[in-house]
Order: C-alpha cells, then structure tokens, then sequence
C-alpha cells in the first residue's frame, strides 16, 4: 500500500482544491493537493515538501483529520489528511495543476473527485471545515 498526505487549505469557510492536469493519471479531476510519501518521511514532512513543489507556498501542517484507503488498478493508497495553515496573504502557484477554486464542503459536488477523496468529502460535509 502507498501512503499519500493530503491538505485541507481552508481560508473564509472555503477549502482549496485544484485541477489535475492532462497527460497524468486522472486528468482534469479535481483533488486535495498533495502527493506520495518518499523515503525516509514523515507524512507531515511529505505534505509539506507537496505543498512548496505544487503550490510554491510554505505550509504549517495542523492536526490529522482522517485516513482512507481505495485501490485503484496501479495499486492501493491510504490518503492521510490533514489541516493545513497559510496566511491569508499568501496565494498558491500553480505549478503543477491546470485550474483552482476556493469551495464549500456542498459545492464539492459541482466537481468531479478522485474516487479515493469521496470519504474525505463526506468527511467535510459531515464535520465541516
């Protein structure tokens, strides 16, 4: 199984999500940014290098939130979520993903997810942000 780190940037009641882009595995839907775990890593230490590499934005990682696994056809992951922090100053880069928006927990639905992000959105609606 791969471990994956992924962050709740929520600023106003909203959370960021961003658009995968073409030409990666699950083009064009939008997910909770973050990445897989490397060597050596904590999954904090994980999200944190994600966050500067996508985002170019130095993250404070907050308190886990939940876990859970899916299994794709190139493998099984276990996304760990957690609650990021930035100031309300700073703005991520794209420099990985084609699109982002700023949403509530209901507007999620207007997006298409990763299979795997279901529960964490469900998660969101339930306990809120």
């Amino acid at each position: 199984m791969k471990d994956v780190s992924a962050g709740i940037i929520v600023r106003n009641g909203k959370v960021f999500i961003a658009q995968r882009p073409e030409g990666k595995p699950l083009p064009n839907v939008w997910e909770f940014p973050g990445g897989k775990l490397e060597a050596g890593e904590t999954l904090p230490q994980c999200l944190k290098r994600e966050l500067k590499e996508e985002l170019s934005i130095e993250a404070e990682i907050g308190d886990f939130i939940m876990s859970t696994t899916y299994e794709y056809a190139n493998g099984k992951f276990r996304i760990n979520v957690y609650r990021v922090h930035i100031p309300d100053y700073v703005q991520p880069r794209l420099n990985v993903h084609q699109k982002a928006a700023w949403v509530t927990p209901a507007e999620m639905d207007d997006y298409e997810f990763p299979p795997a992000d279901k529960d964490i959105i469900r998660h969101l609606k339930t306990v809120g942000v």
